[in-house]
């Protein structure tokens, strides 16, 4: 058997995961497609048409010079945030957006496949294989999103309906909260010391996670286990939403605001006092004690650490302990702020926008989760969101310092 060129393994990666996308979506009903329940939710709908964009911009009109756009419209509803793509729909009227409709936008994704195909199988330039590897990750980074934002537009339903009770979709359910995690008394020792962080070698990185360089890491103790359902429920049995000594002042003020004070997606049982159930993309299911806690923010993680007397990793820490941890079941807040690497430059072009302009007010989280493609994660990625959210599937690892607390 011959083996297969660069432009087959190419296009079979392109077409495996432009066909994820559309699978994640399987499952919804048309209306489930164009609602935005909130801001940092976005309606499926736009998900799909936004990363046709991406090739169509980025890709089709700079390699194709005779390249025709499927709908001339389109740059203003699907550019997400790039100022120099030009004027673009408010981020939070997505869901406001009837027009264009579910069919014309898979016909928008089959127009730009064709093209892509096309182009890709006549060779592509090393600038060109470049952008569409970025294009692909950039999907896969939507297709996260996607899980996350399509529970959070089913879980806001009073109905609570189950996502995908015909199992078409290419997720296993069961993974969501699997219960089965390490001893709780299992720590990692990170010795202290100079290590390499960030990514080298061959292999694809956002421009987030380069240059490789180095840092100095105290002597740290990384967990085993991720923080679980019934620790976070021994830390709201003992006030913790309570207690504002346990907050930052601004994770004060939003534990105020808090309708239920509990992690996102848990609901009273209404059955039995003190007791809580869970919204899942299976419907409403009872806590699994032992499951890792998810969908909380980082003023949580924070409190509850405070409360544990532990505290969060910061990012260097993590890198540094990674292999000798069970990472990957959810998106581990650290104590570090998003913030350039030392010798970090913005690629001057449109696309150089895509993580420089938000290292400012973010919160790195490393890892992945239930939600994250198959192949999508590595040790390097950094993950970073606003300390209040908590709609994706984001944990606790708890740190301590061995000296200090005495560790083996």
């Amino acid at each position: 058997m011959n083996p297969l060129s660069p432009e087959q393994i190419m296009l079979q990666r392109f077409r495996s995961v432009r066909t994820r996308s559309l699978h994640l979506c399987a499952p919804l009903a048309v209306e489930d497609h164009v609602v935005q329940p909130v801001i940092d939710v976005s309606p499926p709908k736009w998900h799909l048409g936004h990363t046709t964009w991406f090739f169509e911009y980025f890709v089709l009109r700079r390699q194709q010079p005779d390249y025709k756009v499927f709908h001339p419209g389109f740059d203003f509803v699907f550019n997400s945030y790039y100022e120099g793509a030009g004027a673009r729909a408010a981020r939070d009227g997505r869901g406001h957006l009837s027009r264009p409709t579910v069919a014309e936008v898979l016909a928008y994704r089959e127009y730009v496949d064709s093209a892509m195909g096309s182009l890709i199988a006549q060779g592509l330039s090393p600038e060109a294989v470049g952008l569409v590897e970025l294009g692909l990750q950039h999907e896969q980074q939507h297709q996260e999103l996607l899980v996350t934002d399509i529970k959070f537009i089913l879980g806001a339903n009073p109905l609570a309906p189950a996502y995908d009770s015909k199992r078409v979709a290419p997720l296993d359910l069961s993974a969501e909260h699997d219960g089965t995690c390490p001893p709780l008394d299992e720590w990692v020792n990170v010795p202290g010391g100079p290590v390499e962080v960030g990514h080298g070698g061959r292999g694809f990185a956002f421009d987030n996670e380069i240059p490789r360089h180095s840092v100095l890491v105290p002597t740290v103790q990384l967990r085993q286990a991720l923080v679980t359902n019934a620790e976070y429920l021994a830390f709201m049995a003992d006030g913790g939403y309570e207690r504002h000594e346990l907050w930052h002042a601004e994770g004060w003020d939003w534990v105020r605001k808090l309708e239920h004070r509990a992690p996102l997606y848990w609901r009273p049982d209404g059955k039995q006092p003190n007791r809580w159930v869970n919204y899942t993309l299976s419907g409403i299911q009872p806590l699994v004690a032992t499951a890792p806690v998810t969908h909380i923010s980082y003023y949580e993680a924070f409190a509850f650490c405070e409360w544990s007397g532990w505290r969060l990793p910061t990012e260097f820490e993590w890198e540094a302990g990674f292999a000798g941890i069970g990472w990957g079941r959810r998106w581990e807040w650290t104590g570090s702020a998003f913030q350039p690497y030392p010798g970090f430059r913005r690629n001057p072009d449109v696309v150089g926008e895509y993580n420089g302009k938000f290292m400012v007010n973010q919160q790195v989280l490393r890892g992945a989760s239930f939600a994250t493609p198959p192949g999508h994660a590595r040790h390097t990625y950094r993950n970073f969101f606003q300390v209040a959210q908590r709609w994706q599937y984001t944990g606790i690892r708890p740190a301590r310092g061995v000296k200090a607390e005495g560790g083996a």
